[in-house]
């Protein structure tokens, strides 16, 4: 009975001592507007007997402030002296609230609140309220940027050391998270922001959306939208707030989307898998280059000489006049161009027949024409090279795609010097040892022609094929989606 007697007189004490304990309140107050303070923070100001914080946020909950409630103010950059003081008070049996800019919880004081409690060994009570985030902010005025999959990376290196945030970094832009960027820039921060868009650009394409919003939720708010390689670093401070979208984000209207699929589910429904095989060879691709920042045009190229090689290689090899791609698949659409002659028939065979069909577009080899034969054996010269004289007679304004025989491409080229052909484009990819890197070279100076060419000894009928459908699926290129025409 006695020993139970001093279990309950020892119960008994622990309960008047907690009881005279206060509590610390830690609170997120938002970005800075009252409307996006939650109610329960709200309440938290309004029976606090004492408000400990940095004297720049007291200004948001002046208003609710209780009569005779003390404000502390530790100064800028003093996060230890603040806990510190929060604690002090509390022992004494007040009620504290911590206040924190955004969320409490994101780079804010509440966890140096419970590192401080074990710290001291105590039984003050902490609660933590949570607040509305300055990057969900800036990610609701920028749009719908953080649909999916994202991550959150400080810049300041005050207490983490430089290695590991550039590790962080990496992390994100392989993953493809969408990434929110805090605490980009200070004055003796400037060239960290540099090294990010670098690390980004590695493993993004040059085109990904990045927002930027500038004291969000205040009055001198500031919102911007942009894309990573325009991205300006020198227009960034403390007070902002950075996006950077993955992979499927865009842009539309001005605001920043990155989809979560519901849509996408019902689109792909009518994807055929082969397509859809393709799409996601292409985004495999896409992440693997070495240089990103390169024209959509040349990128739609290369792409699909990458998938249909496996080789990637042709990222060095791989050569294409300014806008080529661009200017004849306008030609294409514009009905400009009407017919692609090749040198041979798999070549011809390779292009597909849907995208053929969809543009009105016809692809003819001369290859078999017993006219080709018979000037072959009158003339001694090679059938292709026959061909592609025959070609030029009926078609001289015709797309020329290569991918076999250097012969019939340089009798192309002989044929343009003479003021007989005028082709609409080039696709010199023949493949081999004999007169093939001189052929190309000989197609080089035809400044005003359209030129897609595979330099060196490496091509091939599939690459001229390939090449040849890339132009016609052009328009696919914005949205990374090929394989329509399958």
């Amino acid at each position: 009975m006695e020993v139970y007697r001093e279990i309950r007189l020892h119960s008994l004490f622990l309960t008047t001592f907690a009881t005279d304990m206060g509590k610390i309140i830690v609170a997120g107050i938002g970005p800075g507007s009252l409307q996006d303070m939650t109610p329960a923070v709200l309440d938290a100001v309004r029976g606090a007997d004492a408000i400990v914080g940095y004297k720049y946020y007291f200004q948001f909950i002046e208003k609710y402030l209780p009569e005779g409630c003390e404000c502390i103010d530790t100064g800028m950059k003093r996060e230890r002296d603040r806990a510190q003081q929060a604690f002090d008070l509390a022992e004494q049996g007040k009620t504290v609230v911590v206040i924190s800019s955004g969320d409490a919880g994101i780079y804010g004081m509440t966890p140096l609140v419970y590192e401080m409690k074990r710290e001291r060994g105590c039984d003050v009570e902490i609660a933590s309220l949570p607040g509305i985030s300055a990057f969900q902010k800036a990610a609701s005025l920028l749009g719908a940027p953080i649909g999916h999959d994202m991550c959150i990376i400080s810049l300041s290196d005050l207490m983490t050391p430089w290695e590991v945030i550039e590790r962080r970094i990496k992390a994100a832009a392989v993953g493809d998270f969408v990434t929110a960027i805090y605490n980009p820039k200070s004055n003796g921060r400037y060239w960290q922001l540099y090294r990010l868009v670098e690390l980004f650009l590695q493993q993004r394409s040059a085109d990904t959306p990045v927002g930027y919003v500038r004291q969000a939720g205040r009055e001198d708010q500031a919102v911007k939208v942009t894309t990573l390689s325009e991205f300006d670093p020198e227009e960034v401070d403390m007070f902002t707030v950075i996006l950077i979208g993955n992979s499927q984000s865009y842009v539309s209207d001005g605001h920043i989307i990155t989809p979560r699929g519901y849509y996408r589910d019902q689109q792909e429904q009518a994807i055929k898998p082969g397509q859809q095989i393709m799409i996601q060879s292409f985004r495999t691709i896409e992440s693997e280059l070495r240089n990103k920042d390169i024209p959509l045009d040349h990128k739609w190229a290369l792409l699909h000489a990458i998938h249909t090689t496996a080789d990637f290689d042709m990222e060095r090899i791989l050569y294409t006049d300014d806008h080529a791609v661009e200017t004849l698949y306008n030609m294409v659409a514009n009905g400009k161009l009407r017919t692609i002659v090749t040198d041979v028939t798999m070549v011809t065979s390779g292009i597909r027949k849907g995208a053929l069909a969809r543009l009105g577009l016809e692809a003819k080899c001369y290859l078999g024409d017993p006219r080709a034969v018979e000037l072959a054996n009158e003339l001694g010269i090679t059938r292709t090279q026959a061909g592609i004289r025959l070609a030029v007679e009926e078609h001289p304004d015709a797309l020329f795609a290569f991918g076999n025989a250097p012969t019939a491409l340089m009798e192309l080229c002989d044929l343009i010097r003479k003021g007989k052909a005028r082709p609409a484009g080039i696709i010199a990819a023949p493949v081999g040892f004999v007169h093939v890197r001189e052929s190309k070279h000989m197609v080089k100076p035809f400044k005003d022609i359209p030129k897609i060419i595979v330099e060196g000894r490496k091509g091939g009928s599939n690459l001229a094929a390939t090449l040849c459908n890339a132009i016609l699926t052009y328009d696919d290129a914005h949205q990374l989606k090929p394989g329509r025409d399958l």
